[in-house]
This record gives structure tokens, sequence and C-alpha cells, in this order.
């Protein structure tokens, strides 16, 4: 691709730029902290998500400052729904060293972004090129296919990360690097899309390799993924007579850290059964097994629940274990409930 390439996507891209809570007017650079939360928010999320949760946060902590200053708890329930929990942790810790070590400033250099909380090469890249406008590359999956198929390369990923890291740097202009990153990402997410590319009306048509040998479609092609792995247990809801719900802290570090939770016994593969699983609860009562499974996917295993539900009694009340806590239905969405909880307490409710 040469600079023709560049300006041909330039062109195209201030006919067709989508319109983004987080994006700039046309001929304005988007402020660092926004370019970073969005960018946060959308890695292994999709746009129309992400919107609301955008609009949120930056109403509840519109500088870098505020959200440094929130307390992780109130972040990790703004943040729930979204999914991949590390993310907000890091979210908070990247948002202090910002605030404390420069002065509410994020930096513009790759090196001393790179060393920041949860930014990893694409941020950073991102970051350098919307914020900054450097000549940085930015490679999230919608271009990882737009590069695939204009080179037709042919390497199944992750494997042919390298080469397609090479060849997308080597693409970005000195001039106007930020709307070339995210015109970029719009080509992939319009245009170039995983099924039915619309090469039509791709700027790139008269130069995509893989158009050109009828392969766009199956590009960029993938190794083939492990099978996951299914983990089962029984999830515990225990009721006040006010309809309250007892709630746990998981420990801050694995998976959902430091997020909140209705009891339940290990999540582990192979044979379970629920009756036995009861030996686990929080509490003594009269529990009952629930019909149904709350089935949940996680990146690496599926998940499936069986929820138990009782009625606490006043004298059982002192007995309960530290770091548990009352919460009625009402205020749950004041709780960083992760998704499954979510299901896990609807599933209870409705039963």
């Amino acid at each position: 691709m040469t600079i023709t390439h560049a300006s041909r996507l330039l062109a195209w891209y201030d006919r067709h730029r989508r319109t983004l809570p987080w994006r700039a007017p046309a001929g304005e650079r988007t402020e660092p902290y926004l370019v970073w939360l969005s960018e946060i928010m959308l890695q292994q999320t999709t746009v129309a998500t992400v919107g609301d949760y955008f609009r949120r946060f930056v109403e509840r902590w519109p500088t870098v400052e505020a959200l440094a200053e929130a307390p992780l708890d109130h972040v990790l329930s703004a943040w729930a729904g979204l999914g991949y929990y590390a993310r907000a942790r890091n979210l908070h810790a990247c948002a202090q060293v910002v605030a404390e070590r420069h002065g509410g400033r994020f930096p513009e250099d790759e090196a001393a972004l790179l060393a920041l909380p949860g930014i990893g090469r694409y941020t950073a890249g991102a970051i350098r090129a919307i914020a900054f406008d450097q000549p940085a590359s930015a490679v999230d999956g919608n271009v990882e296919r737009v590069i695939a198929r204009l080179f037709a390369i042919e390497t199944p990923l992750p494997d042919a990360k390298p080469e397609i890291q090479l060849r997308a740097a080597r693409l970005v202009p000195e001039q106007r690097a930020g709307d070339y990153a995210q015109a970029m990402m719009d080509l992939g997410a319009t245009v170039c899309t995983p099924r039915n590319p619309r090469c039509v009306i791709c700027p790139f048509m008269t130069s995509c390799r893989a158009r050109e040998l009828g392969i766009a479609e199956e590009l960029p092609r993938r190794a083939p993924k492990a099978e996951k792995p299914t983990r089962r247990g029984l999830a515990f809801v225990l009721a006040r007579k006010d309809g309250a719900i007892l709630l746990r802290k998981r420990p801050a570090k694995g998976l959902l850290g430091g997020m909140d939770e209705v009891p339940s016994s290990p999540w582990r593969e192979g044979k379970f059964t629920a009756e036995q699983a009861l030996a686990e609860a929080p509490v003594p009562a009269r529990w009952q097994i629930l019909d149904g499974l709350v089935r949940h996917t996680f990146t690496h295993f599926h998940l499936e629940l069986t929820v138990a539900r009782a009625t606490a009694t006043t004298d059982r009340l002192a007995r309960l274990a530290p770091g548990t806590s009352w919460c009625t239905i009402d205020r749950m969405t004041e709780r960083a409930l992760p998704t499954v909880m979510r299901k896990v307490i609807a599933h209870a409710v409705k039963a």
C-alpha cells in the first residue's frame, strides 16, 4: 500500500466516519482520557454495548483524577455487565497511577504508556494515534481482518499476528494518523466485515489481494480452538423475610476478583450432584433445589449452576461468615454483581 491508498482511505473516512460517543468532531482530537476509557471498554465488547456504559462513566467521573479517587467497589458496580472484570480493576489502578505519577496527564511516550496497568500494545497505539496524532499503529480485531485480506495473509491466527502487525505499521501515514487509525477500525467494522464483506464499496477494492483471489471471506484464518470444559456448581440464594439476599465478596485476585456474588460451592469439572453440594451451604437452612440451570460462558470454560433457595430466620444472622452482607432487590444495581450472578438471582426470584 502506498500513501495513495492512505489518502483513499481517509477520503472514505471523511464521508462515512461513524458518530461515536467517544469520538471528537471532524478536525478535532479526542482527549486522551476518553480514548483510553473507550478502548479499555471496547476490549472483547461491542460498540453497541459500550455506548451507554461510556456515557455513564464520563458523567460520573469526567476526569481521570475523578476516576482515581472513586472507591473500587463503585467502579466495579458501574462496570457490571461489561464482563472481563480484570479490565475494571486495571482501569482503576491505571487512573490512580496517571493521577499520582503523571499529574493527571496520559504520557505520549509508548514505553511510558505500556508501563501503565492494563495498557498493552494496541491500546498504547490507539492513544498515541488518536489522542496525540502520532504515526502509531493500532491493530485490533477489525484491523487484523483488513490487513489479512489486503495482503492475503493465509497463516492462521494467532501465528499471523507478527506479520499483520509489521504490515499494518508500514501503512500508517505521517499526517492524520489519528483519523487513519479510526478509519481502519471503521472499515473493518462496517465494510470489511467477518461475513459478507462489502467489497464493492471498499476503498481498497482494486488492491485487495484476497478479493482478487476470491478468498476474502475465508480470511483471517484461525487455528482450531480447544473445546471449552464445563464446570458445575450449586449457588445458594438465601433471602430474609424482607426480601434481602445474602451476598459475599469474591477474593480480590482471580476470576471476577473483587465482585459480589451469592455464595456457591466451588465450580468444578466432572461429575456433579447438587444434593452433595448442599453440604457447602453458607448456613444451615431448608434449602430447596430449583429446577433448571443457569448457564454462562467465560473465556476459558462454560459454567452450569444449579440454584438452591432458602429463607433465613433471625437466629441465624449472627452466624454469617465475614465478608457477607444483605442487599435488597431494589439496591442490587448498586452492587458489583457480575452478569452470571444477576442470572442466578433472577432465576431464584422467578422460580
